[in-house]
């Protein structure tokens, strides 16, 4: 799970007030595609799950972004392409009870094998995260924010972990920022994760080719 990247999102039940930000980095054409890079390398062209029962982040802030990956075309080529992400970051963050699962086709056997990470079982042994970036493209939760900043310019974020200063930033690009966020019942679909520090307590690895090992 660990590259370097920041955070996207799609919002279902997420809080009312984020509602902005998903117009804004979004919608707004402009503002993804001259958006901050999220990642600093070439995502993989599949997505993958990731469900929590509760995270709890400190320095929260988001803003979009594009990831450029590998998207596959006819046959068993591929080709670059860039997909707009909103960036979520943390500068630390706890989390319990999470699951990580991705589903891979192996063309020459015919076959879809799954593999599926779990850590943080309860409260005593949590998932323990420092600058954490996700790119998310879907995330279903309910969320508390404790002081919400919502329309701050990118490069003025002061809360989150540093946003990556590249040629194609956007500095005066739309950001929110809190100090505090708690999520619950957490399910996202990512194209990527990155941390300075990611500590999986309680971890385990499974692969196998059943369609419920995904985590949902």
């Amino acid at each position: 799970m660990e590259s370097q990247v920041r955070g996207g999102t799609r919002w279902k039940r997420f809080a009312v007030v984020m509602v902005p930000s998903v117009l804004a980095t979004a919608a707004v054409g402009v503002g993804l595609a001259q958006g901050a890079l999220a990642a600093s390398f070439s995502v993989s062209g599949q997505e993958f799950k990731v469900k929590a029962g509760h995270l709890e982040g400190w320095g929260f802030a988001q803003y979009g972004g594009m990831d450029e990956g590998y998207a596959s075309v006819a046959g068993d080529k591929t080709k670059m392409v860039q997909r707009p992400v909103a960036i979520s970051s943390f500068k630390r963050a706890e989390i319990t009870e999470m699951c990580q699962s991705v589903k891979t086709t192996i063309p020459v056997i015919n076959k879809t094998i799954y593999l599926r990470l779990d850590a943080g079982p309860n409260e005593n042994r949590k998932v323990e995260a420092k600058n954490l970036y996700i790119d998310v493209a879907q995330l279903d939760a309910d969320a508390t924010f404790e002081d919400i900043d919502i329309g701050v310019a990118v490069r003025d974020q002061s809360r989150g972990p540093a946003v990556k200063e590249d040629g194609t930033s956007l500095p005066g690009g739309f950001a929110q920022q809190a100090r505090k966020a708690n999520l619950y019942n957490v399910e996202q679909t990512a194209w990527a994760t990155s941390a300075g520090t990611f500590k999986l307590n309680g971890l385990k690895m499974r692969l196998g080719t059943d369609s419920k090992m995904e985590c949902f």
